[in-house]
C-alpha cells in the first residue's frame, strides 16, 4: 500500500514537473507580410493582443525613438503598455514632437514641446493605442508609436519579415497595424519551435 502510495506521489510529481517545463518553453514566430494597395510591407507591427487574465510589467529601460535627418527614427516603434520613450533630437534645427490622439481618443493629446540638438524629452505611454507622431516645425515628418498588452511584437523589414522571439506556449491572436492599411487577425499556435505565418494587409 505503501508503495502505490509512493508512486502515486512520485508519478505527480513527474506529471507536474513535465506541465511546468511545457508552460516554461519559449517559442519563435516568424513571418512575412504581404501587402496589396500599399506602397510597401516595411514598418509594419505585429503584435499579440492582450491575453485574457495576463498582465505584463513595463520595462524599467527607457526606449528612445530619435528625431535625425528630419525623420523619425525608427519610424514605428512598439511598446509595451506602460514603457517609457526617450524623444531625442540628433539634428541641428530644432524639432517638435507631438500626437493629436492615442488610439483614436482625443483628450490623449499630447505635445512634448520644441528643443534642440542634443536633448531629449521623456514620455510614459500609459494608454494601449496608436499615437501618430508629428513634429509641427516640420509637417513632412511622421511616425508612430504602437502601444500594445504584450510584450511579444516585431515590426517588419523591407521585406515584410518579421519576427518575435521567447513566447510561451500556446494559441495566442496577431493582430497587425500599417499607417495606411487594414487591420489583419490570425490566430496562431506557438511551440518550441518555430511558428510560420504569412499574413496579408489590404489597404
Amino acid at each position: 500500500m505503501r508503495s502505490l502510495a509512493r508512486a502515486v506521489v512520485v508519478g505527480a510529481i513527474f506529471l507536474a514537473a513535465l506541465l511546468l517545463a511545457a508552460a516554461s518553453w519559449a517559442g519563435e514566430i516568424k513571418g512575412k507580410v504581404s501587402v496589396q494597395g500599399l506602397k510597401s510591407a516595411e514598418n509594419i507591427a505585429v503584435y499579440v493582443e492582450a491575453i485574457p487574465g495576463k498582465k505584463f510589467p513595463p520595462p524599467a529601460e527607457h526606449l528612445t525613438i530619435d528625431q535625425r535627418r528630419m525623420a523619425f527614427v525608427p519610424k514605428v516603434t512598439v511598446v509595451l503598455q506602460g514603457t517609457t520613450v526617450d524623444f531625442l533630437n540628433s539634428d541641428s534645427v530644432a524639432h517638435n514632437v507631438y500626437w493629436p490622439s492615442i488610439g483614436g481618443n482625443k483628450k490623449l493629446a499630447h505635445n512634448l514641446g520644441t528643443w534642440p540638438k542634443g536633448e531629449k524629452k521623456p514620455f510614459q505611454f500609459n494608454e494601449l493605442g496608436v499615437a501618430s507622431l508629428l513634429c509641427n516645425v516640420h509637417p513632412e515628418m511622421s511616425g508612430a508609436v504602437v502601444v500594445v498588452a504584450t510584450p511579444y511584437f516585431g515590426v517588419t523589414d523591407s521585406d515584410g519579415r518579421f519576427e518575435i522571439k521567447n513566447i510561451p506556449a500556446g494559441t495566442y491572436t496577431l493582430k497587425t497595424w500599417s499607417e495606411d492599411g487594414k487591420m489583419t487577425t490570425q490566430s496562431v499556435t506557438v511551440g518550441a519551435d518555430v511558428s510560420n505565418v504569412d499574413l496579408t494587409v489590404k489597404k
